[in-house]
């Protein structure tokens, strides 16, 4: 059950006999039917696109028109960006009133801000909007701190995530549920007349949905509803309609009335579907930069068949690799690793060395066993296994982990010393033998210089790697992405986190090559022959390998990195995605294209989804 007692509702006295209130009525008598509620407290339930923003809407509208001066203002927040684990709902109540209101930062009675003032009042109705764009493991800590509280409110939701937190916790107190129904003709006729230019001068009433309205109202000869009836019943499609054909003086919306190019009701979704798009990027918005309808289709596509071959609706920015093949990922992040690597080195070694020709040879060896090493480090750990790169956060303390949390700084320790040393025997073989060849020296003395050094330098860069991958295990913990507030804000954390990575990586991971250096010579001294390592050749060694190794783990094991990689490199260069892919995200919700569930985005409606896809292959 998703309704409280109606004792509860009523606030009836205990004993007196209660029954439920009749709450059915029309969109336009919403104000009226909040106000019959005792309790000053509803939820408005409808499935996806049913009409709830459009109710919020009307509701507040209708509710100032009518209000009296000793009721709330009525003030429409979205819930979907409350984190109730953070922020009390008070403080999160003024927050968005000081942020969409900037003139109730002004400062109030008793010394704090007006928005303050107006919530601890009561002067302030909140129409939470949005309660299913939540994250999953906020919607019970919601519900909770919204029980809490004994605040007039109304709360917007589709029913199976209600139904969910509700199973979770409780029902929300005292308060009354109303569910949206479709639409019927006369719902027609009293809106989207109002939304569409004048047709005939002659008749300033006549509008360009007059007559298709008045068409369908026409019994068919076989009594079934036309094809466009059923099809404008549901507030999508009706939306979509607007959309196409309201808000673009090019349509005339008469042709869907057309049976020989539109025999049915599924082809007149796929219509509308098809047409929204190029509909709503063709207008410009406010403040954002423009997009080119045929491209956006083409990128919205990507996205939607990557989201049906994973077989899931979020859309997770940290999986936008995820689109291409295991194969190709890996291969694209070897490359791309070794070419950055390559480069720094090889600017270090010259700055150095002094020497061009030894700063480009140097770079090149030690880009492509970096590039083949991580490459094959990313390789074993995600693709082989088919584990996400998860967002992480940075812990700086050793006691108290969270008992859900794994320790991982066993296997980073194996990892890291077995790539380490796998790297470091590499490129001494390879150093060691070029130097011998450089002296002139024969193939047999070539041979025991470059089996010397792959000895030396194993040994320096496996311990160094061994320690710094365990270091970075015992402070990494996962994100909580279940309880984020949204796509952006876990972007910014494992950014924030990525960069103290890179802060604590290189001079650790440095340091300890730089003085690993000197140590295993010390200890090989005379067992391997005469060792030389001065301290500038260490300086040099530890500079590049902290400088380099850093940016390696970034770019292949971490999700920023990989973000950096694939999403706004690889895959905006092959022409799947824009090169600013957070701020075309971002413009997609804010067009309608795209609706926000937590740390991730999923389409606004599945049938787009779907017919995006479809389109796309």
């Amino acid at each position: 059950m998703l309704t409280d007692h109606w004792a509860n509702i009523r606030r009836l006295p205990p004993g007196v006999p209660s029954g439920p209130l009749d709450l059915s009525g029309r969109l336009e008598g919403v104000a009226e039917t909040y106000r019959s509620i005792p309790s000053g407290r509803l939820v408005v339930l409808g499935r996806s696109g049913s009409g709830k923003t459009v109710l919020t809407l009307r509701f507040v509208l209708d509710h100032l028109r009518s209000r009296t001066p000793a009721e709330p203002v009525p003030v429409i927040f979205s819930i979907g960006a409350w984190d109730p684990t953070a922020v009390t709902l008070r403080d999160w109540l003024t927050e968005q009133l000081t942020r969409d209101h900037p003139g109730t930062a002004a400062p109030g009675p008793g010394k704090v801000s007006l928005a303050s003032a107006l919530v601890d009042s009561g002067r302030v109705l909140p129409v939470l909007d949005g309660f299913d764009e939540m994250a999953d493991g906020l919607r019970r800590p919601a519900l909770e701190a919204l029980n809490a509280t004994t605040l007039p409110l109304v709360l917007t939701s589709r029913p199976a995530e209600y139904a969910a937190a509700v199973a979770e916790t409780d029902v929300l107190t005292s308060a009354a549920p109303i569910e949206l129904t479709d639409l019927t003709l006369d719902d027609l006729d009293h809106y989207l007349p109002r939304t569409t230019r004048k047709a005939d001068r002659s008749d300033p009433a006549a509008g360009a949905w007059q007559p298709v309205l008045k068409k369908l109202r026409e019994p068919s000869p076989d009594g079934s509803p036309a094809p466009l009836a059923t099809v404008l019943s549901t507030p999508l499609m009706v939306a979509l309609a607007r959309t196409v054909y309201s808000d673009t003086p090019e349509h005339d919306p008469a042709e869907l009335l057309d049976t020989e190019r539109f025999p049915g009701v599924r082809e007149l979704e796929e219509h509308l579907l098809d047409n929204f798009l190029p509909t709503v990027y063709r207008r410009s918005r406010p403040g954002a930069r423009g997009w080119d309808p045929e491209r956006v289709q083409r990128w919205l596509g990507h996205l939607a068949r990557h989201l049906t071959e994973l077989r899931t609706p979020d859309l997770a920015w940290w999986r936008l690799g995820h689109g291409l093949r295991g194969s190709t990922r890996t291969l694209v992040t070897a490359l791309v690793t070794a070419l950055v690597i390559g480069l720094v080195d090889g600017a270090l070694s010259t700055a150095f060395g002094g020497s061009l020709a030894g700063g480009v040879l140097d770079g090149t060896v030690v880009g492509l066993l970096a590039g083949l090493l991580f490459g094959l480090v990313h390789w074993f750990t995600y693709t082989v296994t088919g584990k996400d790169i998860q967002p992480s956060a940075v812990r700086l303390r050793i006691r108290g982990r969270p008992r859900s949390t794994k320790w991982r700084a066993g296997s980073r320790l194996v990892i890291g010393t077995l790539g380490g040393a796998f790297f470091g025997s590499a490129y001494g073989f390879m150093v060691g033998l070029l130097r011998a060849l450089s002296r002139h020296a024969g193939p047999a003395s070539a041979l025991e210089t470059g089996l010397v050094d792959a000895i030396l330098f194993g040994l320096i860069f496996g311990g160094a790697a061994g320690l710094s991958f365990c270091l970075l295990g015992l402070l990494e913990t996962p994100l909580d992405i279940v309880s984020a507030v949204s796509p952006g804000s876990v972007l910014r954390a494992d950014r924030r986190t990525v960069l103290i990575q890179l802060v604590f990586w290189a001079p650790v991971f440095g340091t300890a090559v730089g003085l690993g250096a000197g140590v295993v010579v010390d200890l090989l001294q005379g067992h391997l022959g005469q060792l030389v390592m001065d301290p500038m050749s260490s300086l040099m060694l530890g500079t590049i390998s902290g400088l380099g190794g850093a940016l390696g783990y970034t770019l292949t094991l971490t999700a920023w990195g990989q973000w950096c990689l694939l999403a706004r490199v690889w895959l905006p260069l092959t022409g799947r995605l824009p090169w600013a892919v957070a701020a075309f995200l971002d413009d997609a919700y804010q067009r309608g294209v795209l609706r926000q569930a937590g740390a991730v985005y999923q389409f606004r409606h599945a049938r787009l989804q779907s017919r995006l896809a479809r389109r796309r292959r």
